[in-house]
């Protein structure tokens, strides 16, 4: 357990994610603003959750709480086949109420210093091009543009929108 205090003066608890947070997970979700989901996958009910979770040996998952309130969800889902081996993806959704104020820095620092603990090798994520803030979140972290697929996802604007693939090798993050 971590407290995390924000830019805004606001201590916030980033920890590991237990099954008991999982109602308080789908509240946050269902809380969450059309423009805090613009660029997600919705709806997340509880039977998305339950699916996440049924992969749970394979998931370094976090939760930021205020109080008694989940804020944030952040994960790493580790592939299981041995040819995978070291090789995960990359999730992350905040509140519209706690963005901005350091909080994605926070969970992404976290993250990482667990994936390197655990000896992990490479981060892949997808994110929407028009999602500026997350991009430049991960590139501060070192990820690197990797390719893009164009018109890969069909925003709530009707329109469709390139989809960038980033990743990160944690072996050459410093350098």
């Amino acid at each position: 357990m971590w407290n995390v205090k924000l830019k805004d003066g606001r201590t916030i608890v980033v920890r590991f994610f237990v099954l008991e947070d999982k109602e308080k997970l789908a509240e946050m979700f269902a809380s969450m603003s059309p423009q805090a989901l613009r660029w997600g996958m919705p709806p997340y009910t509880t039977e998305v959750i339950d699916r996440w979770m049924s992969n749970l040996p394979n998931l370094i998952p976090l939760v930021a709480a205020d109080n008694d309130r989940i804020v944030g969800w952040a994960t790493i889902f580790k592939y299981s086949h041995s040819r995978r081996k070291g090789v995960c993806d990359l999730g992350m959704y905040l509140h519209q109420d706690f963005q901005n104020v350091g909080l994605g820095t926070a969970m992404l620092s976290r993250l990482l210093e667990l994936a390197e603990k655990e000896k992990l090798h490479r981060i892949s994520l997808h994110v929407i091009a028009d999602n500026h803030i997350a991009i430049h979140l991960y590139e501060k972290f070192g990820f690197k543009t990797e390719g893009i697929m164009r018109d890969a996802y069909l925003g709530d604007d009707a329109k469709y929108h390139d989809e960038i693939v980033m990743g990160l090798i944690l072996a050459h993050r410093n350098s």
